[in-house]
């Protein structure tokens, strides 16, 4: 007889964006006339930069060329990317990081949720509330118990409160995911001083970091002092350069974070996470790393700021029409995702339901995301700006009715 994993059975029925998918395609059936503006998953619109597309024509040609051939790369990343990293996300920002701290991926959503395999699922973790569902569902799926959630709402300001209790593990997302918003850099120091004096490790996903506007805002965690000592940092490719179909990711995990075993003795993580990679990763195409190199060359930096001042926009356009039409918002400064009050008499999916039956438009159920999710609603930034104002004006005019 073959056993399945139980928790998989503690798991919702299906994933957030699967449901959402399959309420559209059912809406779509019945009325195929109808435009839909999805502004629900955050997928890009805009074509990878020109700079970046010739680096990859490039390396194509590599590849069908006996002497510039490549097969398996190094699991950790090629240290012409990795390098790259070091200087210009980090060492620009006075940040020490080695290259060997650094290991390219396919994904932040896949290191996030396979980070979990170095830590025991006797750990008790902290998630704020609402969340991105990986942070979840990949530690109900590995069988953690012990897992509380902290609110991040408007009655805190959206900053999330120190656990009454000790935890092991803390997913923080900032600029965060739903909600759009930030934490500054003495909020974030509140959290690294908690896991320096836990013995805790924080799980900091920056992946939203080259949308970051505001001046008091870390893009890194490790801009805050002794943040090497218990944080592993997650940084993605997808939204900054548009790579949701090429897939590029790196995480950091420094030399100085520690694990413990259960009689105390220390152990470093950057090396139980290079094991698991170099057992069950083969490493990101050659391709898509060179891709990735050209990012940081001058024209590329350019380019790709084009595209981030383009969303940007549309998060504008997005906040202030929603404002003027009397919603409460929040995000979309720091961030591509607006985060805004549903009506009065509305749950999280009545006003979706409304949405789409009446303006044709897509958003994501804030309780999708969590309990505390509940009576708020995800729109993102990552539309043409045609159909970025067209869903606007559309839930402007259905807000009159």
């Amino acid at each position: 007889m073959s056993y399945i994993n139980e928790n998989f059975l503690d798991l919702q029925e299906s994933y957030l964006f699967s449901t959402i998918a399959k309420k559209v395609e059912e809406f779509t059936k019945k009325h195929p006339e109808k435009k839909i503006i999805k502004l629900g998953i955050g997928d890009v619109t805009r074509p990878i930069v020109p700079t970046v597309v010739e680096a990859m024509k490039k390396a194509a040609d590599e590849m069908g060329k006996k002497e510039t051939f490549r097969g398996y790369g190094p699991e950790q990343g090629y240290d012409f990317l990795r390098e790259k990293i070091v200087e210009f996300d980090y060492k620009k920002r006075g940040i020490d990081i080695q290259k060997d701290e650094i290991f390219v991926s396919d994904g932040a959503k896949c290191d996030t949720g396979n980070i979990g395999e170095i830590f025991s699922t006797n750990n008790t973790v902290a998630i704020t509330d609402p969340v991105y569902p990986v942070y979840l569902d990949t530690n109900i799926m590995a069988g953690r118990k012990n897992i509380i959630y902290i609110p991040a709402t408007s009655e805190n300001k959206f900053v999330p409160d120190l656990p009454k209790e000790k935890v092991d593990m803390i997913y923080l997302c900032f600029p965060n995911n739903p909600t759009g918003t930030v934490l500054t850099k003495d909020q974030l120091k509140v959290w690294v001083d908690y896991a320096r004096n836990n013995k805790s490790v924080i799980l900091f996903d920056s992946a939203y970091e080259a949308f970051i506007t505001e001046e008091n805002v870390p893009h890194s965690i490790y801009e805050i002092e002794g943040a090497k000592e218990v944080a592993i940092e997650f940084r993605s490719f997808s939204k900054t350069a548009g790579f949701t179909g090429v897939r590029c990711a790196y995480t950091v995990v420094p030399k100085e974070l520690k694990g413990y075993t259960k009689d105390g003795k220390e152990v470093e993580l950057n090396k139980l996470w290079n094991r698991r990679q170099c057992t069950k990763f083969n490493g990101v195409p050659y391709l898509t790393q060179k891709a990735a190199e050209a990012m940081y060359t001058e024209k590329g930096m350019e380019e790709i700021k084009e595209n981030i001042q383009y969303y940007l926009e549309n998060a504008r356009i997005i906040r202030e029409g929603l404002q003027e039409a009397g919603f409460t918002v929040y995000g979309g400064v720091n961030a591509p995702y607006i985060w805004l009050k549903v009506p009065k008499g509305h749950t999280s999916w009545s006003f979706f339901d409304e949405l789409l039956e009446n303006a044709g438009v897509v958003g994501t159920p804030g309780v999708g995301f969590g309990e505390h999710g509940e009576g708020y609603f995800r729109l993102t930034a990552f539309g043409s700006r045609e159909n970025t104002i067209e869903a606007i004006q559309r839930i402007i005019l259905d807000s009159r009715k």
